[in-house]
């Protein structure tokens, strides 16, 4: 974590929100939302968030620092499933209240799993009941309150929808209720503790993953090899990193049109991102096995934190 900066105010609320759940429950839609921008990435793949990552939200005397981690799954057949499992889990030490976000259409052995990693908590747990937006009548949605209410002593239970912005004021309200008095950490415009390079690379990893999500397994990397401003215009250089050399095929697609489909979506978001003209170059390379290998997860940047 990088150096805190701290607020002046001796009144103010400051603390870390651990958001927790299966794989592709929302969390990381919900984090966007609540920072009102993209930081981190989503697709309908299960698993696509890797990391930790601190998403920072400061609105008048409240400061909370939001924890967005990998979907905590039952198997850990590679290094790379077993590294996100205990990114998961580290995100649950020293955290003042924990956002453990579940859809309501259904509860898993994966719910039961993450809710069992719950149990020795002594902060605040509340339970963001997703997807409601989605239900055919409202009156199904109490049944399954009331079920959920038996499972855990939650602080609140909040039914909401992170894609459609509904009902996330009133579980904001809850996080700050629940966040201990504290000076702020981070000055009050920043937004996350993650470089500038690690977002970029996080922005093509996204790409690639909606774009081939049903092609290609879990076997791609993202490494930023250049990332330099040149008046107003960054240069950034990535290299894609595949395990096999048809997944290489699959990356850069027909005459390099995949590829380019990607960097031409990766660019646009990066110059919302940095509010400048981006130049970016895509490389794909094959290395092979890195997802099953701890030695190449910390290459890649993936330690533990």
């Amino acid at each position: 974590m990088n150096d805190v900066t701290q607020s002046e105010n001796p009144h103010s609320r400051c603390g870390f929100v651990a958001i927790v759940g299966r794989p592709n429950v929302g969390k990381s839609t919900l984090l966007n939302h609540v920072l009102g921008q993209k930081l981190s990435i989503t697709s309908r793949k299960p698993q696509t968030t890797r990391h930790q990552i601190l998403g920072i939200k400061t609105e008048g005397d409240v400061q909370a620092i939001y924890v967005d981690t990998p979907g905590m799954h039952e198997d850990e057949p590679r290094a790379l499933n077993r590294y996100m499992n205990r990114t998961a889990s580290s995100a649950l030490k020293h955290v003042d209240v924990v956002v453990f976000v579940v859809d309501r259409h259904h509860w898993t052995p994966a719910d039961e799993m993450v809710l069992k990693k719950l149990e020795h908590l002594k902060c605040p747990v509340i339970l963001a009941v997703n997807k409601v937006d989605k239900l055919e009548r409202r009156d199904t949605l109490l049944p399954v309150l009331e079920e959920l209410a038996r499972k855990r002593d939650f602080a609140e239970i909040i039914p909401m929808s992170a894609l459609k912005e509904q009902n996330l004021a009133p579980l904001e309200e809850a996080v700050a209720r629940f966040l201990p008095e504290s000076v702020h950490f981070y000055p009050d415009d920043q937004i996350t503790d993650r470089s500038e390079r690690f977002v970029a690379s996080e922005m093509v990893r996204e790409k690639i993953t909606r774009q081939l999500g049903a092609e290609l397994p879990y076997s791609v990397a993202v490494e930023i090899e250049e990332f330099k401003h040149d008046g107003k215009t960054l240069h950034i250089s990535a290299l894609i990193l595949v395990e096999r050399e048809g997944q290489k095929k699959i990356v850069i697609g027909d005459k390099g049109e995949r590829l380019r489909s990607i960097g031409q979506e990766a660019r646009a978001d990066m110059e919302r991102m940095f509010e400048s003209k981006v130049m970016l170059r895509l490389w794909v390379k094959v290395r092979r096995g890195w997802a099953d290998s701890d030695r190449a997860l910390k290459s890649l940047g993936m330690n533990d934190s």
